[in-house]
């Protein structure tokens, strides 16, 4: 009799572990999504001219760096002028830089069709939503700089 009640104990902890495994792969999941949502309507409102809407998916720390949406398009367009209006994007891997931190690749083809990849950092914010806090540009490997 104790040697069933033994394996009912560990098969139901078992169970248990597994559960909260998959609870935190799906929160995991959830956050890649909404990050790279965040991102996408980022590279959208880039692509309408909206200053207002990509200054929106910046993170508080860059708005205070920039204090306006036409101050941070100014930035933007001489530091990061490949992601106003990439020709196409695909997202590539994501890695929890913390709990509530995701760094996301990003690769990208600009206007004149060289070839970039853009490292995203995003943070979440304490109303649940995902904020860019930086983007590290580089031509993609094989691009003459």
């Amino acid at each position: 009799m104790r040697a069933v009640i033994s394996f009912l104990f560990v098969v139901l902890i078992g169970v248990a572990a597994r559960a909260d495994d998959t609870s935190r792969d799906t929160a995991r999941d959830t956050a890649r999504t909404a990050a790279r949502a965040t991102i996408e309507r980022q590279i959208e409102a880039f692509r309408r001219n909206d200053a207002a809407g990509a200054y929106a998916e910046a993170a508080p720390q860059i708005r205070n760096l920039f204090p306006s949406a036409d101050s941070f398009i100014v930035m933007v367009e001489k530091g990061y002028a490949p992601v106003l209006r990439p020709r196409s994007y695909r997202f590539e891997t994501a890695e929890e830089a913390g709990e509530d931190e995701i760094a996301q690749g990003v690769s990208l083809q600009d206007e004149a069709g060289i070839d970039w990849v853009a490292l995203y950092t995003l943070q979440r914010q304490v109303d649940g939503a995902w904020r860019i806090t930086g983007c590290h540009l580089k031509k993609a490997p094989g691009e003459k700089i």
